[in-house]
């Protein structure tokens, strides 16, 4: 039997969604309890993997279990599991699905605030910033759909057989009274570090030190910007896995409050 198990969590404490030895992973902490509680190794297969730091509104992986199980799976993992880790719904699908194939799109958020707040910035990213061109901005977020190969904003584009991705929406809202912004992306498929290193460079639009014609020749590959730095973890969420069989609802949690105030 298969299943959907629909997650979220809080990645402030783990290296990553991906097993790796040594360090802790969201993963590796799942693995164990499903472990704990089948009484033998269950392999989760996830819909794509976070950073480390990098948060999980709404994540999608797969198991499949060889023995009939007559307790409430999403119960145990809940009561067990860490409070960063949390377990929504538990879905039976059918063989062939599959968490991270069938995913055919994915929507990022990231969040900025410009004031100094010792407990935002636990979820938030905090850039001491002042007179930022938001308007500038939104012109170089709302461009992005129109490129299709993002090798310049990937950390290591040789893990890839290929850069192109399909964007099909990219906003940045902005709460000027709130002093605090949002970017928005969906896509088919995201490349490693792409998300932080693009809302790097939007920052430089910000701050004026890229105009928008640098931005596009910079995202086109005509312009090569090698002091690069991908923007901080702690603001990026995945907050949307899409499937085409598929409904989620999507959970509240510290994302979906965060979006208040910038929606527009």
């Amino acid at each position: 039997m298969k299943y959907f198990l629909h997650i979220g969590y809080n990645g402030t404490e783990y290296s990553g969604w991906q097993w790796q030895p040594n360090v802790e992973t969201v993963q590796g902490v799942l693995e164990a309890k499903l472990k704990a509680i089948f009484k033998t190794d269950i392999k989760t297969i996830g819909c794509g993997r976070t950073d480390a730091g990098v948060h999980a509104s709404q994540y999608v992986l797969h198991i499949v279990v060889k023995q009939d199980f007559d307790f409430d799976l999403k119960f145990r993992l809940n009561k067990h599991l860490p409070s960063d880790i949390v377990i929504h719904d538990v879905i039976e699908v059918k063989e062939k699905q599959h968490a991270r194939f069938d995913a055919n799109k994915r929507t990022y958020d990231y969040f900025i605030h410009l004031y100094d707040d010792p407990i935002l910035s636990k979820y938030s990213s905090f850039y001491e910033l002042e007179n930022l061109d938001f308007e500038s901005m939104k012109v170089a977020a709302e461009l992005l759909p129109s490129f299709t190969d993002f090798k310049m904003v990937c950390k290591q584009p040789d893990l890839y057989d290929h850069t192109i991705c399909k964007i099909t929406f990219a906003k940045l809202h902005v709460n000027k009274s709130e002093q605090r912004l949002r970017f928005t992306i969906t896509s088919n498929r995201f490349l490693r570090g792409m998300i932080r290193l693009i809302v790097f460079f939007l920052l430089k639009v910000g701050t004026k030190e890229l105009s928008l014609t640098d931005f596009e020749s910079i995202m086109s590959g005509e312009l090569e910007f090698k002091d690069k730095m991908p923007a901080y973890a702690q603001g990026l969420y995945l907050s949307k896995i899409e499937y085409p069989y598929l409904e989620l609802t999507e959970p509240e949690n510290m994302c979906s409050l965060l979006k208040n105030g910038l929606t527009d």
